[in-house]
C-alpha cells in the first residue's frame, strides 16, 4: 500500500509542477497587470477588498495578512480587509438577506472609487462573489479576478480596467495550488513597486 501512495503522491506533484509551468506562461503577463492594478491603488491611498467562499475565503485572508502585515520584507502596512473574516457580518447578511450578498454589502458599505477587489472563485461561479463584483462595478472599485475553469460567469463580467488570471485547469485542487502562488507573485510585485529600495 505505501508503494501505492507514494506513486499517487508522486503523480499530485508531477501535475502540480506542470501546471504550473504552463500558468507561468500563460498568466505571467495578466499577473503583471494586476500587480500594477494593485499598487496603483495602494499607492493613491485606496485599499484591497478581499473575498472568496472555502479555500478561496482562507486564500483571501492570507492575502491581505501578507499586505497588512508584511510579505517577505520589512515595510509600512498596506491597506487590505478580508470580507471572510466577520463572522456577526456574514450571518446577519445571510439570515436577513441571502447568503449571496455577504460580500456585496460589505463591498457596498466598505469601498471606495479607486480601491480594488481580490475576487476569488476556482470555479468563477460563486454567486456572492459574483454579486461582489457587481458591486464594485457601480462603485468604480476595479477587480482582479482570480478563477480557474474557464473562469466561468466572472469571465463575462470583467471590463476592460479589470484583470482575470484564470488558471488553465479544471481540478480544483490544482487550480488552487496556482492561486497561492499567483498571490505571492502578487504580494511580491506590489512591494516591488511601492518599495523598490527595500533588500
Amino acid at each position: 500500500m505505501t508503494e501505492v501512495l507514494s506513486a499517487r503522491v508522486s503523480a499530485q506533484f508531477a501535475e502540480s509542477v506542470q501546471l504550473k509551468l504552463e500558468a507561468s506562461r500563460l498568466l505571467a503577463a495578466p499577473i503583471a497587470r494586476a500587480a500594477d492594478l494593485l499598487a496603483r491603488a495602494l499607492k493613491a491611498g485606496g485599499k484591497v477588498l478581499a473575498c472568496g467562499n472555502g479555500g478561496s475565503a482562507a486564500d483571501a485572508q492570507h492575502f491581505a495578512a501578507e499586505l497588512l502585515n508584511r510579505f517577505e520584507i520589512e515595510r509600512a502596512p498596506l491597506a487590505a480587509i478580508a470580507l471572510t473574516t466577520d463572522s456577526s457580518t456574514l450571518t446577519s447578511i445571510a439570515n436577513d438577506y441571502a447568503y449571496e450578498q455577504v460580500f456585496s454589502k460589505q463591498v457596498r458599505g466598505l469601498g471606495r472609487r479607486g480601491d480594488a477587489l481580490l475576487a476569488i472563485s476556482t470555479s468563477g461561479n460563486s454567486r456572492n462573489v459574483i454579486e461582489a463584483m457587481q458591486a464594485a462595478h457601480e462603485l468604480g472599485v476595479h477587480v482582479v479576478a482570480l478563477t480557474g475553469a474557464g473562469g466561468g460567469k466572472m469571465a463575462a463580467l470583467i471590463s476592460p480596467e479589470d484583470v482575470n488570471i484564470c488558471v488553465p485547469h479544471k481540478r480544483t485542487a490544482r487550480i488552487q495550488e496556482v492561486h497561492l502562488l499567483v498571490l505571492h507573485c502578487l504580494c511580491d510585485g506590489i512591494d516591488f513597486q511601492l518599495f523598490p529600495k527595500s533588500p
